[in-house]
């Protein structure tokens, strides 16, 4: 097996042409593949990690500190949108605006129906009004959870990018702004309701059945049998 790097939208037409098999992307490059009819998605990264966190937001430290109503105001701004493209009335606006030859270039039908649940995988699976459409808002999509932080960090020593004595918790105690998603989220006019209490969320549950505790995450590295730990 071979792997390649090839731009997104760059995806399916390596496939018309067989330079390569199958492909690891984001929307709305699958859908487009089974809309041509030129494969299909064998599933969905929810099905992986249902509610997993994805794109992130970030700021280089002493632009922060130079500039912290900036920093606020540029975080309410993402708030705004996230809640706005979270709307299903929205959804058409949404698709149409970035299928734009500025953004995607793309038919808006290869970005909607994915954007409201509805998945076709391409191979005769079909599911209306799935609970695993990307979210921009609603279920805390928005919130920067330390716990998450921690996950990705201690992947990172799973794999062997940092070293197994890496103070974890220090690193996202000093990384994770949640100060300015909070003062952002009030400027954006949110309900206290919809925002998070807590800094975790608690136990994750993935796929093969692997659970991260973020109260433990020696136990969910000890557990992984896949590993390239630093030095081995």
């Amino acid at each position: 097996v071979q792997t390649i790097v090839v731009p997104p939208p760059q995806m399916v037409a390596n496939m018309k042409v067989g330079t390569m098999d199958a492909f690891c992307v984001g929307e709305p490059w699958n859908d487009q593949l089974a809309n041509q009819k030129l494969g299909y998605s064998a599933l969905t990264t929810g099905e992986l990690w249902r509610d997993h966190p994805e794109k992130s937001l970030g700021m280089r430290a002493e632009w922060v500190e130079k500039h912290p109503n900036a920093a606020v105001a540029l975080t309410a701004a993402v708030i705004e949108a996230a809640r706005w493209c979270d709307e299903a009335a929205n959804k058409a606006e949404m698709c149409a605006i970035i299928g734009r030859r500025a953004w995607f270039n793309v038919p808006v039908a290869d970005i909607l129906n994915r954007s409201l649940g509805n998945i076709d995988y391409g191979d005769g699976r079909k599911v209306e009004g799935s609970p695993l459409l990307m979210k921009f808002w609603r279920d805390h999509a928005s919130y920067p959870f330390q716990s998450h932080d921690l996950w990705f960090l201690t992947e990172d020593i799973r794999w062997g990018v940092l070293p197994e004595a890496t103070d974890t918790k220090a690193l996202v105690a000093q990384v994770n702004r949640q100060a300015i998603w909070r003062a952002a989220a009030e400027r954006a006019g949110v309900p206290a309701g919809e925002t998070p209490t807590g800094t975790s969320r608690g136990r994750e549950t993935f796929f093969d059945g692997k659970v991260f505790d973020p109260e433990n995450p020696a136990a969910y590295l000890a557990s992984l049998s896949i590993k390239k730990l630093a030095g081995a």
